[in-house]
């Protein structure tokens, strides 16, 4: 059983991303790249890989700091909370947990690209309306020694941005992954800034050329790799889930010490007191849920599928509570472009349909209960 207790380094490491965040990426930036029509900040991610942020989970010898799931947990907690717009996830989590599970010079050479803020990836696995990678059907056609790609991906986040992709492709016997520059021939991009004002992008693959060095892992063995790099990625957004929770858990109970009615704060009626404890409970509950998935994820890999699921499908519900009563508890404003609660709506509503929603989660669960 994991240990469900914040260590003192992960504390450290909360504290000074609290400290960079609320002053270089408030709520207040990304209202401004919105309204400038960007999606992303360059500057703001290449000061956080000058932090070592990038590096989270790149090994010591590539270039990073190797702290572990937990704490890039933390970090996109703190993230969470002021809805920072970066690459964090798609590129310092998926990809580089994927790449670590390659051995050779060219995946440790892109691991020190991560780390050091040079490249940025894209994860291209969906294909339908909702999350279901081991259905993909972009064909990956045998030619010689390589392979021809033809087919297309969505919803494809930070695919507008990012300088490469893992994109996974169905060969003759399984699914295969590749990691491919956006800049290939044959490859066509259309991005859209989402409700939450991250990109997402939809891609076509015309007949693009792949070699042996394209290939992440074994041919038709994809997801050997891609399966511990998904499970990062949905520990790491249950984490900025929560973390959105309480930054919008934050701002209401703020706002029902100062507003006033009758004279007095509307948070002194009992029945606003009610719904913000349970909202507190269920904050509490869920960042127990993403410690333990981070601490799985570290300790015992092979076996962590059930609480990563049970932390995303944990930190979907909690985020939907939190803008869902922050909402009604602000009273109209609270559904104002003027107020911030808003983009915290839209971030939750993003974030819960990413990576699997409630209910491809809730099924894993079941599963491995045995139901």
């Amino acid at each position: 059983m994991a240990k469900l207790v914040i260590t003192e380094e992960e504390v450290m490491l909360a504290d000074a991303a609290r400290g960079f965040l609320d002053d270089a990426a408030p709520v207040s930036h990304l209202r401004g790249l919105r309204d400038s029509g960007q999606t992303q900040d360059a500057a703001l991610w290449k000061s956080m890989a000058e932090m070592g942020w990038a590096g989270i989970l790149v090994p010591e010898d590539a270039g990073g700091s190797d702290m572990g799931h937990a704490a890039a947990g933390v970090l996109a907690g703190e993230m969470g909370k002021t809805l920072v717009s970066s690459p964090f996830i798609a590129t310092a989590v998926i990809a580089a947990t994927a790449l670590r599970q390659a051995s050779d010079t060219r995946a440790t050479e892109a691991l020190r690209q991560i780390a050091s803020g040079d490249v940025t990836y894209a994860l291209a696995v969906d294909e339908s309306a909702k999350f279901n990678p081991e259905a993909s059907q972009l064909e990956a056609r045998r030619e010689g020694n390589g392979f021809r790609l033809s087919g297309e991906k969505r919803f494809v986040v930070d695919g507008g941005n990012a300088d490469r992709m893992l994109v996974l492709a169905r060969t003759n016997d399984g699914l295969t992954l590749f990691d491919l520059p956006t800049d290939r021939p044959g490859i066509t991009r259309e991005a859209k800034a989402m409700i939450d004002n991250r990109n997402a992008a939809l891609v076509n693959f015309d007949n693009v050329e792949a070699n042996g060095e394209d290939v992440l892992g074994e041919v038709d063995d994809a997801m050997r790799v891609l399966k511990p790099a998904l499970e990062a990625g949905q520990a790491a957004l249950a984490a900025e889930m929560a973390g959105l929770a309480a930054g919008a858990f934050g701002m209401t109970v703020e706002y029902l010490k100062e507003r006033k009615q009758f004279g007095i704060p509307i948070g002194a009626f009992q029945a606003l007191q009610h719904r913000a404890a349970h909202l507190w409970c269920e904050c509490e509950v869920t960042a127990s849920a993403i410690l333990n998935a981070g601490r799985a994820l570290d300790q015992d890999p092979e076996n962590a599928s059930m609480a990563v699921s049970l932390a995303k499908a944990r930190a979907t519900e909690t985020a939907q509570l939190a803008v869902q009563e922050g909402v009604q508890m602000h009273g109209g404003i609270g559904m104002t472009d003027a107020f911030d609660m808003g983009f915290y709506m839209k971030r939750a509503r993003v974030a819960t349909e990413w990576l699997g929603d409630y209910g491809y989660h809730a099924n894993i669960i079941a599963q491995a209960r045995g139901f």
